[in-house]
């Protein structure tokens, strides 16, 4: 009875002890959670990092060696003789005295291997058998009966209901052991191959879910198609959280969340992080090696959500570009072949991505070409009818005089002489004026060292420049107002090119303001600038057409009711002359008005 209670008292320390190692925390959780205070204690975004996902600590082998065995037996002197010889022989023992709470310590336990014995009340080992063959936790758990029945049609039962082998009583430690040491061999090949043929089959499976990401990356030129498939595909295959791609800007001082596909976690698309206030985690990141790592989300706080994050880098032989991140709950890590899986996928999206943006920028420069292309036609098409018009006006002129010549005794007296002369002249000048603009615009770069500056008085230098233009103005029926600052304005400009410049607003306004309404020129200064301004009412620059109309051979379409034609070179010469002075040129127009101002800098 005293070795009965001795074996009852060690057998309970034993299964304490097991139960007490059973139930605590993994040694992997143990140590993720040891970082985690870590990281913690530092008050950082960061609680936890891994450098790939063999960093989570592993059983001690030594520890393993050590394998589970229950026993199964309602004999108590049984138990304490197989429990003496299989401890010491170095096994952890459990004990169980029937069948219910067998089923019992194995389902929570998961022994390594099984002696039961068949001859028990109410529920014997052949039933006991068949039950843990029938639960998916405890059916691969080998079973080696126990029993003085030495019938065939026993063992036959024995083996048809799951169990691997069959001891019969009495029996010899050593045979026992041999046959346990077997078994247990067989379990570990069993288990071995069957986790090399889910690595395997995982390994097949995740090529091929690689291939059918690259070719859906493959088949879209898109930019932000690429990048959501690319979430998706990760987030549905890796069973993500959440997945996102964040790309640098230019300079990589920042990297946003462009794209995300959210399943479980809030979204977080638009925000920036500012990479040197993660600059550890940034700096393995930019050396083009993955991260992984447990996170407090701080757009967040204070709830703090926490995940686990794995980032994997966007690069190719030209450079970073951004990288994907795959977010998980807390306790999970990434195995290598995810990781793996995600490299091979960020790799392909930054192939893409370049492929992507190679070919927006050539349909950008497509349709540029195009325009330009058509620009030029215009521009030949307007060129053809200035250069010919004044040669008509002058062949109809010589005409004109010939008629003149030979039917007026003095044909300098007549009315229609002056008119012919006038021809004459307006021709030459528009003729002129057109192979000047042509010639300014080929040469103004060429010639942008030969400014000459100096400092004008624009309250002494505007008046004298209009005079040109009142008769003009007169003969139109316009109105010329001069509207001046009260203080005297100095600017610093080449007088040659600021002429052209206000001389071109000039002809202008003159050219399209309708009759009765007003022409201004108007100055004006702040804080930081002088404005020169030509203002004209009675006509409107569509808005779409204010930042077109700088450029070379640019014509407004149907904004030249009075057919005055033009070559669309007025208006670029006026910018690239004011970009020499260093200077600014703008439009504004609403509400029937338009104005046009040229704005300096103040002088020191």
């Amino acid at each position: 009875m005293r070795n009965h209670q001795q074996l009852l008292s060690k057998s309970t320390k034993t299964l304490a002890k097991l139960i007490g190692s059973s139930s605590g925390e993994s040694s992997e959780e143990g140590n993720f959670h040891d970082e985690q205070e870590k990281f913690y204690q530092k008050g950082d975004n960061f609680v936890a990092k891994f450098q790939d996902s063999r960093a989570t600590a592993e059983v001690n082998p030594q520890e393993k060696n050590s394998e589970v065995i229950l026993i199964v037996d309602d004999t108590p002197d049984n138990l304490l003789v197989l429990f003496s010889f299989l401890e010491e022989k170095g096994f952890k023992v459990l004990l169980a005295e029937d069948g219910e709470s067998a089923l019992q310590i194995a389902q929570s336990k998961a022994p390594d291997l099984i002696l039961l014995d068949v001859l028990m009340p109410e529920v014997d080992g052949f039933e006991t058998c068949r039950r843990l063959k029938e639960k998916a936790s405890t059916k691969e758990i080998p079973v080696i009966f126990l029993t003085a029945l030495s019938e065939t049609v026993n063992k036959v039962q024995g083996f048809k209901l799951g169990g691997v082998d069959y001891i019969t009583k009495p029996s010899e430690q050593e045979e026992v052991l041999v046959r346990i040491q077997t078994h247990l061999n067989l379990q570990r090949m069993r288990s071995t191959l069957a986790k090399q043929n889910q690595e395997l089959k995982q390994g097949l499976d995740f090529e091929a879910l690689q291939r059918r990401i690259t070719d859906k990356l493959r088949d879209s030129l898109n930019e932000s198609q690429i990048l959501q498939t690319a979430t998706q595909e990760l987030a549905e295959v890796l069973e993500l959280g959440s997945c996102q791609i964040e790309l640098y800007d230019s300079q990589q001082v920042t990297a946003t969340i462009v794209y995300e596909h959210s399943i479980t976690l809030p979204q977080s698309r638009g925000t920036s992080r500012n990479i040197k206030d993660f600059s550890e985690l940034y700096q393995q990141l930019l050396e083009k090696t993955p991260v992984q790592l447990v996170e407090k989300i701080p757009q967040f706080t204070p709830q703090q959500i926490q995940v686990t994050r794995l980032a994997c880098p966007i690069y190719d032989e030209r450079g970073i570009i951004g990288n994907v991140w795959g977010l998980r709950p807390p306790t999970e890590v990434f195995t290598n072949l995810e990781i793996e899986l995600m490299q091979q996928v960020a790799s392909q999206c930054a192939i893409a991505i370049r492929q992507a943006r190679l070919y927006e920028a050539s349909n950008h420069q497509v349709l540029e070409l195009a325009r330009l292309n058509q620009l030029k036609d215009d521009f030949l098409k307007t060129i053809t009818h200035e250069l010919k018009a004044p040669l008509s006006s002058i062949h109809l002129a010589a005409e004109t005089m010939d008629a003149l010549l030979a039917t007026e005794a003095n044909p300098h007296k007549s009315p229609t002489f002056k008119r012919v002369i006038k021809i004459f002249h307006d021709s030459y000048n528009r003729q002129k004026q057109l192979i000047d603009d042509l010639l300014t615009l080929c040469y103004v770069d060429a010639t942008s060292n030969k400014v000459q500056l100096q400092s004008i008085n624009l309250h002494l230098w505007i008046p004298e420049l209009v005079q040109l233009y009142l008769t003009r103005t007169q003969d139109q029926q316009q109105q010329l107002v001069l509207d001046l600052a009260e203080e005297e304005l100095q600017i610093v400009a080449d007088p040659v090119m600021l002429e052209r410049i206000v001389r071109e607003l000039l002809h202008n306004a003159c050219k399209y303001t309708p009759t009765g309404e007003t022409i201004t020129i108007h100055t004006e200064r702040d804080t930081s600038k002088i404005s020169l301004c030509v203002i004209n009412t009675g006509v409107e620059i569509p808005v779409e057409q204010q930042e077109l109309i700088f450029n070379q051979f640019y014509r407004i379409p149907n904004s030249d009711p009075w057919k005055h034609g033009g070559t669309g070179l007025g208006l670029a010469l006026v910018k690239k002359l004011a970009e020499m002075l260093k200077a600014t040129v703008d439009v504004e127009s609403k509400n029937k008005r338009v104005a046009f101002c040229i704005r300096f800098p103040v002088m020191e």
